[in-house]
């Protein structure tokens, strides 16, 4: 320690340090490597703590012993688990401030407001170890120092002005009016806060802070931690399980976009459990690495006596620079053409800087700290900086704006940042003016608008007579576009520009210069102090916008820092071949900006003509031997491109140092355009702490002098040996501080940027495999080798950088060799966003965390970083980039597949990554016709599906001449394009495609990227999320990337099969069988006499009763639509009225018992009069509703249906009914449609005002007859219509009748004490009900609303409930929707309804409660009132919540579970996807449910579900008139392990029963009841692969997935195998671009692959007149190709592939492989139909577009029959062999045929016998004759029994190949008539089909011998 070297370097050493030149973690290595050097490595590790102890009284150490308490309120305490004053981490710089007075050796006047002494000192946010004589107060903020590191918003006292920039609430500022320039002052009250407040800030609003924690309130949001309140760094290592979900880098992604993981998760990774823990050598982690120091002071290039350092920001140095150099040029501004239009002088530009900062602060009454907006073009770049500077000088805060002309852009700009100022130029408002005048727009409110351009320049009457500074730490606000394109603002302080330009300078100077013979001596200076000799600063040249990021940190602020020149010149420039090159020449440019675009046309126009650039002009030679630098701004490095530049146009023209000019700079641009990497030649690169000498294997004898820069390893060794140290083994490198090992110093040579190749297949496993380095890397990569990839390096990390590659996913520490996420911590990096505090945490203060050895609680690392989101890793020192995280595919492997059945369980999915570059270059290269691409993936089903875009001229309808017509698409090049761009992805990169769209040049969203506009990666997701990208065309490729679909347990038979289900109960075999219990009345009692009610066997007795016991009170009163009553009709007058038209029935127009009448009424008391007398004659009444005059085309052959079918004998109407069938509209159609079905309309009654007479009907004698009240007589028929007009009949007797009354009595607690109301569907179900039947069943009075009537005024319904106070009422969805929808709940009171009785015919729509409860909680309705009724055809209340007393009950069922069988509850936080059902209630009186298997007829254990069967006396008596077995079958139904006495009605619905406990009464005792789920019909479900589908699950999906489809706008349904999904759209636009969004969300939420999406306009979905879906009808108009599609899209490529066929049951048996061409978009694809019972919803029908001339009114069912010629020959395709000489009768679906030889061929001739094949189908299913029955094109009501056709037969040749497409042409259904006194239904018995084949080898043969106008698409 005696050596006065050794003493005077540590004596410079700590200088150094005080000063602030090096950090403290620089200072520590530099010494552990001096006393190394002069007392050996032994020795200095022993002193090591000593010298620690006495080093300089400012090393960081020393200070800390001297802690002073902070007194800032938002100063936070050290974390737990730290220790405050052994920290080893502090923060990036410190600066101190003097409080008046100047730093020594002031080379101008005027005050200096920061003192460097300690201004990169690397300190904590705790900084009380600073002495008290340095503290000082903020100009600005009431914090005790102001710090350059890089805080937490608001995080520490050491960062309170930058909390300012990120919290501008938090702070309010009194130093206006101060005096002394240098300093400002305020006074603080007890919590740290100034007393004496001038005014408030601008930014008080909405976003106030909580001024107790110096935050935004939205801290306290989802998400945010609050325990980091109480840390620095975080929570606690020890707390780490209780860690918030991450972040995703982009905060506008929501986790269900498909991005799994966030590069911003910052939280730490789940600790191990103890077999994870890793072992010591798993635990490799690539620590971070360490920043460098600047070896040399940065100096002024003019003047070297004067250091930079001493400037505290960029306006101290522009008047340095106007003071010492007036008349030197800073700007010069060339045009498009290279010639210059604009240039300044220092002396000019700072004078108008001036000048611009004199206005604001005389005349804009602002405050320091104020924003102001600067909205400039690029061309004004002179005018640019003088406002961007004049702002610092006047100490406000600038915005730069770009986009002049995107409106919203600046509007939030200016609202964001409340700026009241905008600097502009005349030029520019008065285009802003006319822009928003032609758009309409307004002006942005409270904005001043001043032109610069005017303002002219600051002329002082003294000349330095200037104003003090006054500047606040934040210098400008950046905005920018994240990814995603939300814009955030990146906040930059002076001191950090001040330590950038220090690092750029110092980067800058050290690269090499052109050497010079002249002999000056460059000591010397001129008068002013300038170098003659070496003194001129740099001349940058530059075509970047110079308004952002890199183009504005060097165009503008290191111009001025380094008193450079910079020479703007147009983007076009380089477009011109030689122009370029010229303006480099002419103004002898040292630096040169640029981007690759720009430098590839510059460059490739050399290449094609070098002449142009060459000769560009004679005056002067091309030289580029200036050149220093040439900065390139990107993100990933083109490696072959910088060969091609160095070597073919840098060094031909003129450069000698072509390879050592060319410098990458990875700047981030959505961060302010920082630069974190790029060459340089300042050397230290073994203080990183990172390997510097990768070692390769050496193959085949090659050389490694490429693969390194540094020395040969062996040499070291060798070296090592001799000097006697040890060499490193393992990582190589260690921490100079605590560890053993020093990477021993390389050779200073000339860095190279270096390149690698990295193994292809390794990178998809983000491993990082060098194949080979530098020299080799180029030679092999020329080689043209497919299997690695090239890539380019940065260089080293800028020298103040801590970089880190981090796991984007986990936050740990990545190994050496893996990609990873590169974060990044630099006093040069902003501290964070403007007011948006927690981005701020999330992205600029990520912590990372590593594992220690043994340990398995992650440890937290120091420091925290700024997450970049480049994906890139650190080989040999120096950063390669491939990409950003959003442009990183992954996919699972395919050999990770569902195998053997285990699902999830088969452990962690693996997957590979892909870069979208890489996917580019290959497409670009091998596809033709591709102007551009890109690529990203979704997560769908809980895969990622990769998504490529492409452009292609080929996808432009652009007309090739101005005003010609649109150019037509090419589908089929376009097909070609998406199918190659798969193969080669395939090929390349084994890369499975899931989805290719294509779409036309520049048509995709772009982002502005240094002037140009590039593809946004994830812009394009969000258009895709949302279904708005410009695409034209569209390819699948599911087959291949979707592996994840679900197969159920029996694929063939599906969930009802024997084997699905013996899996299901083996699974619940200890669960109860579900069915309900029985509450049995079988003595119903008459609140008013106790009269059992169950004595009278029909209404009609009890009728006649009422009218003795209550004569002359009220029964029956209308009330209009104003809500005034009617005449009211008492109980006598009833009697009356009933017997005068049971007496005109009788006597007039002759109806006898057993005759049908149909009554058709509107709603009033003729109806119920009508009703009651055909009970009296024993007259069948078919209640029907009055023809709809806009669906006459359904109405009228519905009722003529009606009438043949049941033979009606009369119909009996009211006077508004009379009046519409005599309108000439009415009759015209009727007449049509009788003269079709050949049926007359039967007479026509007005029962309105029958003979006048006073008897009642026993006076009259029309009483019962026993025979009526028998079960087997029907006396009312009820006529339900499906809404796609399909008629169901069911019989009604009397006992029946009285059963419902009883049923609905006693569940709904009904008495005569309050009235009943009856209002819509009053022909059938509860509302018949209630309107003819429940007044005369309790003895209330019954009041009458008319459906007409509610419809004009829906008031008039409510206020007769309340002013009545009915407690019981009936309504359906569609009334309460039009009653929400049109009035308000005013005017009324519902406080004595009790029951509001909604029904539904299968599941309740969840929101129905909700949505009345809510819009007449103001009318006093209890929410207990509104229940549901499951109400179903055969039994009009099979469950009820009437008085249950509770809400609904919700369920979330797992949607996978209940698709195969299953009902599992779930949470829907947890499970998304997880499908809310409400209960239908509980089981009325006299009532039993059970819930069975409908194929095995076993009852269901709990925990899944059946079919709904009941048993009920209000179930109907059967299905009137039908003749099917199956319906007979369907009340009928036993139980195979149930009572056998109880017999069932099977609903055709699919349930469950589910028991709850709820309080229920005044003491809240737990009730157990037993409630009914209903989940949707049967035959509306259809089954994939085993599993059950409800389609109004999957349309629920569809129409929510996408704006552009209507409400209730889609339809699913499988047609032949195939499921189709048919979606009405509001605009036709771009309908490709939607298929995907629909596809992905049934694929997401269903796990299923549609095959077919088709599309119809607005107005052509098929709909009833109440809005429901006809299914029927489109499931009709698919198959017979009668839709309107406007596009349809195919989705698996059936015919291509294997797995077509995957989504399909494989038949039972053989089948017919049935071909379906359903519209023409669709190519003809393979379907396979089932050999079960056939049923019409599934059977495709289709003619081709060229046969349809000779079949123009033929519906056929298109057949696809195979033959394969073999020795012994089969006739049809999956027959048995057999002997075509002998006759059989083959098996097939639709029944036999039958195969004959021919006897009339010649037997002995030799070519083989004609067979004759004949099909019969007895089976076939029977045609149910619907109202809209088409049986032909040309007339629509042509009759069924008009078809008639001989016996077909098809002859074919023995042994060829029959392959084609057959048809039945026709079919042949006899007539066919029940027994007398009944109406048979028409059904086909023993049809004869004709089929017609194509025979391939002879052309068309058999050709159709009929001509009958009859089809297939009747039965439909």
């Amino acid at each position: 320690m005696d050596d006065p070297e050794l003493q005077q370097q540590l004596s410079q050493l700590d200088h150094e340090l005080e000063e602030g030149d090096i950090t403290t973690k620089g200072y520590q290595k530099r010494r552990t490597i001096l006393l190394s050097q002069y007392l050996g490595p032994q020795t200095a590790a022993a002193l090591s703590d000593v010298g620690d102890r006495t080093s300089s009284p400012y090393s960081p150490r020393s200070s800390l012993s001297h802690p002073q308490p902070s007194t800032s309120p938002s100063s936070f305490g050290a974390p737990q688990g730290y220790e405050t004053q052994g920290h080893q981490r502090h923060d990036t710089m410190v600066s101190l401030q003097s409080v008046g007075y100047a730093y020594p050796g002031q080379p101008y006047g005027g005050p200096i407001e920061h003192n460097p002494a300690l201004q990169h000192v690397r300190s904590g946010s705790n900084t009380s170890h600073l002495s008290p004589h340095s503290r000082h107060m903020s100009m600005t903020l009431p914090s005790n120092v102001q710090s350059h590191s890089r805080n937490a918003s608001g995080a520490s006292a050491g960062s309170g002005t930058l909390s300012f920039a990120f919290n501008p609430h938090s702070y309010q500022s009194d130093y206006y009016n101060n005096t002394n320039p240098g300093v400002r002052y305020s006074t603080y009250g007890q919590d740290g806060y100034p007393q004496d407040v001038q005014r408030t800030d601008t930014m008080r609003g909405e976003g106030v802070c909580d001024p107790s924690t110096g935050y935004f309130n939205d801290f306290t949001a989802h998400g945010y931690d609050p325990a980091r309140e109480s840390t620095q760094y975080g929570r606690p290592v020890s707390d780490f399980g209780n860690q918030p979900g991450a972040r995703h880098r982009y905060p506008s992604m929501s986790a269900g976009d498909g991005v799994h993981f966030s590069p911003t998760a910052a939280m730490a990774p789940p600790m191990l459990t103890a077999n994870d823990l890793p072992s010591s050598a798993v635990v490799n982690h690539l620590l971070p690495l360490e920043p460098r120091d600047i070896p040399f002071a940065v100096l002024n290039t003019h003047n070297s006596s004067v250091q930079m350092p001493a400037f505290n920001n960029i306006a101290s140095v522009l008047r340095h620079r106007a003071r010492t150099f007036p008349k030197s040029q800073a700007y010069m501004v060339l045009d498009a053409k290279g010639k210059e239009f604009a240039t300044c002088s220092w002396d000019k530009l700072a004078s108008r800087a001036e000048k611009v900062a004199q206005v604001i602060k005389d005349k804009s009454n602002l405050y320091t700290g104020d924003r102001v907006a600067l909205l400039y073009r690029d061309i004004e770049v002179i005018d640019f900086a003088v406002a961007l500077l004049g702002c610092f000088i006047a100490g406000v805060v600038a915005v730069p704006i770009n986009a002049l002309d995107d409106n919203a852009k600046l509007n939030y700009i200016l609202t964001n940042t409340q700026a009241h100022l905008a600097l502009t130029t005349d030029y520019n408002l008065k285009a802003f003016q006319r822009d928003l005048v032609a758009q309409k727009l307004n002006w942005p409110r409270g904005v001043e608008w001043w032109k610069t351009n005017e303002f002219g320049a600051y002329n002082p009457k003294k000349k330095d007579d200037v104003p003090a500074l006054q500047v606040p730490d934040l210098a400008y606000i950046e905005f920018s576009r994240a990814p995603t394109g939300d814009l955030r603002g990146v906040a930059m302080s002076h001191r950090t520009i001040m330590h950038q330009m220090e690092t750029l300078s110092a980067i800058i100077s050290s690269a090499k210069t052109k050497e010079t013979q002249d002999t000056f001596s460059a000591a010397l200076k001129d008068k002013v102090g300038k170098q003659i000799v070496g003194g001129a600063g740099e001349t940058l040249v530059t075509y970047l916008d110079p308004r952002q990021q890199i183009g504005m940190i060097l165009g503008i602020l290191l111009n001025v820092f380094g008193g450079h020149t910079t020479v703007w010149c147009h983007p076009s420039t380089v477009a011109t071949p030689g122009l370029y090159a010229h303006v480099l020449t002419k103004y002898k440019a040292t630096l040169v900006l640029a981007d690759y675009p720009g430098l590839k046309a510059a460059a490739f126009n050399y290449q094609q003509d070098p002449f142009a650039t060459r000769e560009f002009t004679k005056k002067m030679k091309v030289d580029f031997s200036n050149i220093k630098l040439c900065m390139i701004d990107s993100l990933t490095v083109d490696a072959k491109f910088h060969e091609i530049l160095a070597d073919r146009w840098l060094r031909p023209l003129g450069n000698t140092r072509a390879r050592e000019v060319v410098a990458p700079m990875l700047c981030l641009p959505e961060h302010g355009g920082m630069v974190i990497a790029m060459r340089d030649w300042l050397g230290g690169e073994e203080r990183m702490g990172c390997p510097l000498k990768l070692e390769l294997p050496v193959a085949d004898g090659a050389s490694e002098d490429g693969s390194s820069d540094s020395e040969d390893e062996s040499e070291k060794g060798k070296k090592k040996e001799k000097s006697g140290e040890t060499p490193v083994i393992g990582t190589g490198y260690s921490s100079l501080l605590g560890g053993s090992s020093i990477v021993e110093p390389t050779p200073k040579v000339v860095p190279e940027l270096g390149e690698v190749l990295l193994d292809k297949e390794a990178l998809k496993t983000n491993e990082v495999q060098v194949v080979a380095m530098g020299n080799e890397a180029r030679k092999r990569a020329g080689a043209g080798d497919t299997k690695t990839v090239r890539i380019g390096a940065f260089g080293y990390p800028i020298p103040d950088a801590t970089l880190a590659v981090v796991d984007p996913e986990t936050s740990l520490l990545c190994t050496p060799n893996v990609i990873g996420e590169i974060w990044v911590d630099s006093p040069s990096l902003s501290a964070g966003f403007w007011a948006q505090p927690k981005h701020t945490e999330t992205i600029f203060h990520a912590r990372s965390y590593k594992f220690e050895s043994g340990d398995p609680t992650p440890t937290a690392v120091e420091p925290e970083f700024l997450r970049t989101g480049l994906l890139g890793c650190v080989i040999e020192g120096k950063v390669y980039v491939l990409g950003l995280y959003e442009d990183r595919l992954r996919q699972r492997v395919e050999w990770v597949e569902d195998v053997a059945g285990m699902g999830e369980d088969a452990g962690p999915p693996e997957y590979r990554y892909y870069f979208v570059q890489h996917l580019i270059v290959s497409m670009m290269k091998n596809i033709p016709k591709i102007f551009d691409s890109s690529g990203f993936d979704v997560l769908v089903n809980n895969e990622h599906l990769p998504i490529i875009l492409m452009e292609s001229h080929a996808a432009s309808t652009a007309p090739q001449s101005a005003g010609g017509p649109p150019r037509q698409l090419d589908t089929a090049l376009l097909e070609s394009l998406s199918e190659r761009c798969m193969e080669v992805l395939l090929e390349e990169h084994h890369l499975r495609v899931f989805c290719v769209m294509i779409t036309a040049p520049h048509s995709l969203p772009r982002v502005w990227k240094n002037g140009r506009k590039e593809i946004g990666n994830m812009l394009c997701r969000k258009e895709f999320d949302q279904g708005t990208l410009p695409c034209v065309h569209v390819k699948f490729g599911v087959e291949r990337a979707v592996l994840n679909l679900p197969i159920g347990v029996d694929p063939v038979g599906g969930i009802w099969s024997t084997i699905a289900t013996q899996s299901r109960q083996e699974h619940l075999m200890l669960q109860e069988k579900q069915y309900s219990g029985v509450d049995h009345r079988e003595v119903v009692i008459d609140d008013r006499t106790s009269t059992p009610l169950n004595h009278f066997s029909s209404i009609v007795d009890l009728l006649q009763w009422r009218v003795m016991r209550q004569a002359d009170e009220l029964s029956y009163c209308s009330i209009d639509n104003k809500g005034k009553e009617g005449k009211g009709i008492t109980w006598r007058k009833l009697d009356t009225k009933i017997a005068a038209v049971a007496a005109c029935m009788k006597n007039k127009w002759k109806l006898k018992a057993g005759d049908h009448a149909i009554l058709m009424y509107t709603h009033s008391e003729e109806f119920v009069f009508a009703v009651h007398a055909c009970f009296c004659l024993g007259v069948i009444a078919i209640p029907s509703g009055p023809l709809d005059q806009n669906r006459l085309g359904e109405d009228c052959p519905a009722l003529l249906h009606m009438v043949k079918d049941f033979d009606v004998k009369a119909i009996l109407v009211n006077n508004e009914v009379d009046h519409l069938l005599k309108l000439k509209l009415v009759v015209h159609h009727l007449k049509q449609v009788s003269a079709m079905l050949r049926t007359q309309l039967p007479p026509v009654h007005n029962s309105t005002k029958p003979a006048k007479q006073n008897l009642g009907c026993r006076d009259l004698g029309f009483t019962m007859n026993p025979g009526w009240v028998d079960r087997s007589y029907t006396a009312l028929v009820w006529t339900y219509w499906t809404p796609d007009q399909r008629r169901i009949a069911v019989s009604l007797g009397h006992k029946t009748i009285m059963g419902m009354c009883k049923v609905q009595k006693e569940t709904c607690q009904m008495t005569s004490s309050r009235p009943v109301l009856g209002c819509v569907r009053s022909t059938s179900g509860l509302g018949f009900i209630h309107t003819c039947l429940m007044g005369v069943f309790v003895g209330a009075p019954t009041y009458m609303v008319s459906p007409v009537d509610f419809a004009q005024n829906p008031m008039s319904l409510f206020l007769t409930l309340s002013r009545y106070k009915i407690k019981d009422t009936y309504a359906t969805p569609q009334m309460l929707d039009h009653g929400i929808n049109t009035m308000p709940a005013k005017g009324f009171t519902l406080h004595e309804l009790k029951d509001m009785m909604i029904s539904f015919d299968g599941r309740p729509r969840t929101d129905i409660f909700q949505r009345v409860r809510l819009h007449f909680a103001g009318a006093g309705l209890d929410r207990t009132a509104i229940n549901t009724v499951y109400s179903h055809v055969l039994n009009p209340m099979i469950a009820s919540r009437s008085y249950m007393c509770i809400e609904p009950i919700e369920l979330w069922l797992d949607p996978k579970a209940l698709r195969a069988g299953l009902v599992y509850q779930v949470d829907p936080e947890t499970n998304p996807n997880a499908l809310l059902v409400q209960d239908s209630g509980m089981v009325p009186v006299s009532t039993k449910v059970a819930i069975v298997n409908p194929e095995t007829r076993y009852l269901c254990h709990t925990g899944e579900y059946g079919e709904i069967w009941v048993e009920s006396e209000a179930c109907v008596n059967s299905f009137y008139r039908s003749m099917d077995p199956f319906d007979a079958e369907r009340f009928s139904g036993k139980t195979m392990d149930g009572d056998q006495r109880n017999t069932y009605v099977r609903t055709g619905d699919l349930g469950f029963l589910h028991t709850v406990n709820r309080p229920i009464g005044p003491g809240g005792g737990m009730v157990e009841m037993q409630i009914l789920f209903v989940l949707g019909a049967i035959g509306e479900t259809f089954e994939v692969n085993g599993l059950s589908h409800f389609p109004m699950d999957i349309e629920a999906s569809v129409e929510r997935c996408h704006r552009n489809i209507c409400n209730g706008g889609s339809a699913v349904f499988q047609a032949g195998g195939l499921v189709v999904v048919l979606v009405e759209v509001l605009q036709k636009a771009y309908l490709a671009s939607m298929v995907p969004v629909i596809v992905n969300a049934i694929l997401d939420e269903h796990q299923l692959v549609v095959d077919i999406v088709a599309f119809v306009a607005k107005g052509d979905f098929p709909r009833s007149r109440l809005g429901e879906k006809q299914r029927g009808r489109i499931l009709a108009g698919w198959v017979g190709r009668k839709l309107r599609t406007i596009a349809q899209f195919g989705i698996r490529d059936v015919e291509g592939t294997d797995n077509a066929g995957a989504q399909q049951s494989p038949a039972k048996s053989p089948s017919i492989q049935a071909s379906i061409n359903p519209g023409r978009a669709t190519p003809t694809q393979l379907a396979t139909v089932p050999n079960n019972t056939l049923d019409p919803y599934s059977l495709p029908a289709s003619i081709p577009e060229n046969e349809q001339a000779q079949y123009p009114r033929h519906y056929s069912l298109p057949l696809h029959l195979e033959a394969q010629p073999e020795q012994e020959p089969q006739v049809l395709y999956e027959m048995p062999a057999h002997n075509p000489m002998s006759p059989i009768e083959l098996p097939t679906d639709f029944g036999t045929i039958e195969t004959s030889v021919d006897s009339t061929e010649d037997k002995e001739s030799s070519t083989p016998p004609k067979i004759r094949y004949t099909l019969h189908a007895p089976s076939f299913p029977p045609v149910i004759n619907t109202a809209y029955g088409d049986v032909s094109e040309g007339n629509p009501y042509a009759d069924d029994d008009s078809m008639t056709t001989p016996t077909p037969t098809q002859e074919g040749r023995n042994g060829m190949k029959l392959e084609g497409a057959g048809y039945i042409e026709s079919y042949h259904p006899p007539a066919c008539r029940a027994p007398q006194g009944e109406v048979g239904e028409t059904f086909l018995n023993d049809a004869l089909l004709q089929l017609r084949f194509v025979d391939d080898a002879e052309g068309e043969g058999g050709q159709a011998q009929s001509n009958a106008r009859g089809g297939f698409g009747t039965a439909l």
